[in-house]
């Protein structure tokens, strides 16, 4: 059984973190899915032979590699540090088929924002060669206020979209958190420019505004419109892939095997919605434990 929507989608291994790959590849075979996005640190445990090697037994692609950048040096590394790890980061990309390697920007680090912003724009340009060499595209993901605190100073879509416009490399595109973004104006008001722009797109839900105690919700399970920008994407003839990749208390609580059984039921409900002329708000009954987070993130 392989992913039956008109998307690729695909499941995260930071929703399964304490599986090790060969428990991943076993549970994401049984509950129909076909691709996965890895965390080098996992990769990095087996090994990348190890892990082509299990990928190509299960007959599991992968859909992204997470990550690599920090290129302001916010991290302890250096700009020449960074752009080797990503370097190194699109070699493994290339070793495990992998079509996108996501990249943040990293924090300020004390850096004007303008030169801050230069720093990335350095970055990708010299990296985007390699990248399209190996058959791998870097996908920036900007971090929405307050989550950019501690992840970087790229907080908006508008300034990753004029920075990777500015960049100007097929290679390098937007990685979308849907999660961070579903109810950000400016996915609204320019959405023709950004589609043009995504390479990636990450699905988890939440009830109420972006906070740090939010937690990544199966979709479906709080009060982000997800749906319409899933079907927008569908419109505008996205052929990327799409990760769900719900991470917190309500995942612990269920299990991830009660957690890959929901998004498989997910995906299915989503199929038959997007192919109906009139969509449905929500997809999908949630199991009782999906519904009691929602419950108390305020969702009626």
């Amino acid at each position: 059984m392989l992913t039956s929507t008109r998307f690729r989608l695909a499941v995260s291994q930071l929703t399964t973190l304490r599986w090790d790959l060969p428990e991943e590849l076993c549970h994401c075979v049984e509950h129909g899915f076909d691709a996965i996005s890895l965390w080098r640190a996992k990769v990095s445990d087996v090994g990348i032979g190890t892990a082509r090697d299990l990928l190509q037994q299960a007959g599991v692609r992968v859909s992204s590699l997470h990550w690599s950048g920090g290129f302001t040096g916010s991290d302890g590394q250096t700009f020449d540090e960074s752009l080797a790890d990503c370097h190194e980061a699109i070699d493994t990309a290339e070793q495990l088929a992998c079509p996108v390697l996501t990249v943040y920007a990293g924090s300020r680090g004390g850096h004007t924002l303008s030169h801050a912003r230069r720093l990335v724009r350095q970055a990708l340009t010299e990296l985007g060669p390699a990248a399209a060499a190996a058959g791998v595209t870097l996908a920036l993901k900007p971090v929405r206020e307050p989550e950019s605190l501690s992840g970087g100073f790229m907080s908006s879509l508008a300034e990753t979209q004029m920075l990777i416009a500015d960049v100007g490399q097929d290679h390098v595109g937007l990685a979308l958190d849907l999660w961070a973004f579903a109810d950000d104006p400016f996915l609204l008001d320019s959405w023709d420019l950004l589609v043009r722009h995504i390479r990636l797109v990450s699905v988890a839900d939440r009830s109420g505004p972006l906070d740090f105690e939010q937690e990544r919700l199966l979709p479906g399970a709080g009060r982000l419109p997800l749906d319409r920008w899933l079907r927008a994407l569908a419109d505008a003839g996205y052929q990327g892939d799409i990760e769900i990749d719900p991470v917190g208390e309500a995942v612990s609580q269920a299990g991830y095997e009660a957690t890959l059984a929901a998004i498989s039921q997910y995906r299915d409900e989503f199929d038959r919605m997007i192919r109906r002329p009139q969509p449905c708000r929500r997809v999908a009954a949630m199991p009782p434990v999906f519904a009691e987070a929602g419950m108390r993130l305020g969702h009626p």
